[in-house]
């Protein structure tokens, strides 16, 4: 590889680098399958003692 394509393929990579740091992704967190399942039974805590003091 000569010495030109060397510069240029470094200082090409640092641009993008650089360029993925500024536009942050707005895909969601992942949340695994156990983390899901236990908000699920949270919420599903949370929901039950208020339904028994509605009745």
């Amino acid at each position: 590889m000569n010495r030109k394509k060397k510069v240029k393929q470094t200082l090409k990579a640092k641009m993008k680098k650089a360029n993925a740091k500024l536009h942050k992704s707005t895909k969601p967190r992942y949340i695994s399958k156990a983390e899901r399942e236990k908000i699920a039974q949270l919420a599903a805590q949370e929901q039950a003692p208020t339904e028994d003091n509605a009745n």
